[in-house]
């Protein structure tokens, strides 16, 4: 989560823009192997200007999601019907998704939340050494977690289950609230994607840089999360914002020497958009299907949002 998030300090003039500092609560841990938590789903348009869609892609539905775990969402990743999703405060939230006869993203429900726990089995506490920012599913199941504050990726089992194990991560020096924020499956092991540049594809011998990727942004777009292409390389989502107002997000392709494609999907106001930072991508009989959830860093001036586009394969 980007320090400029808290800098913001005209609560009329946020709008669309992240705060994370006063104000923002914290929801209690959850001990033990999960509980039911409510979830309430509202439809969204997508808007009828500032989103910008390649040849293609179309909207395939969106929703706000509203219920007292459902703050400060980082990432998001599918399995079918099945997502889970990792919070800055230490929580797993697993839910189902519903779609209609035609696919298009109709609801969600069946929320389950869990208190990620440290190695010695005990709920990750405080929000320093809880910041949750990325998520992977392996092709084993388990669920891979990237933190910020305290950097590091741990392994947990396939419900969130742990103790944790440590996973090695790039030996480098992320500057503060700009740690590892995409983090996804990659051939072999995990690609960990760094906000201000940066990609790396590790394993449990050594995490190697991949060549092409960018190690900075001149434009000011951050990455903000990534989730493997079934046709090969991956998806990355990049966020852009500018205090007060300006706010937007992108999707586009990374081959896997780290190379950027074109713009896939790009969103700012008025369009539905707010702080994106969670992507998961399915395979489709036509292609893939993306969804996108934000963090409303447990402002009320901010929305969960949860929407879904369908692109061609390649």
């Amino acid at each position: 989560m980007r320090s400029a998030w808290r800098r913001v300090a005209v609560a009329g003039l946020l709008l669309a823009a992240a705060c994370a500092g006063a104000g923002t609560t914290y929801p209690r841990a959850l001990p033990g192997p999960g509980q039911p938590v409510r979830i309430e789903a509202r439809r969204v348009p997508l808007g009828v200007a500032g989103a910008s869609l390649a040849p293609g892609v179309r909207y395939a539905g969106g929703l706000d999601l509203y219920g007292t775990h459902l703050h400060g969402l980082s990432d998001l990743k599918t399995d079918g019907d099945q997502a889970w999703t990792v919070s800055d405060f230490g929580h797993l939230v697993r839910f189902t998704l519903r779609r209609d006869g035609a696919g298009r993203l109709i609801g969600a429900e069946n929320a389950i939340s869990r208190a990620l726990v440290d190695t010695d089995g005990r709920a990750l506490t405080p929000k320093g050494r809880a910041d949750a920012e990325g998520l992977a599913r392996l092709d084993d199941g388990r669920l891979l977690v990237s933190f910020e504050g305290e950097d590091r990726i741990w392994a947990y089992g396939p419900d969130g289950d742990g103790p944790p194990t440590p996973l090695r991560a790039p030996q480098a020096a992320f500057p503060e609230n700009e740690g590892m924020e995409g983090l996804s499956a990659a051939p072999g092991g995990w690609l960990v994607l760094g906000e201000g540049g940066g990609a790396w594809v590790c394993d449990d011998a050594a995490c190697r840089a991949l060549p092409a990727a960018p190690a900075a942004f001149d434009d000011g777009f951050r990455f903000t999360a990534a989730d493997r292409d079934p046709a090969g390389g991956w998806f990355v989502l990049e966020r852009f914002y500018a205090p007060p107002l300006d706010l937007r997000v992108r999707v586009r392709r990374m081959a896997l020497d780290g190379a950027l494609g074109p713009v896939l999907i790009s969103l700012r106001p008025p369009a539905s958009v707010d702080n994106f930072e969670g992507l998961a991508v399915q395979a489709t009989p036509d292609g893939v299907r993306l969804y996108l959830l934000s963090d409303d860093n447990a402002n009320l001036l901010e929305r969960t949002l949860l929407l879904a586009f369908d692109a061609p394969g390649r």
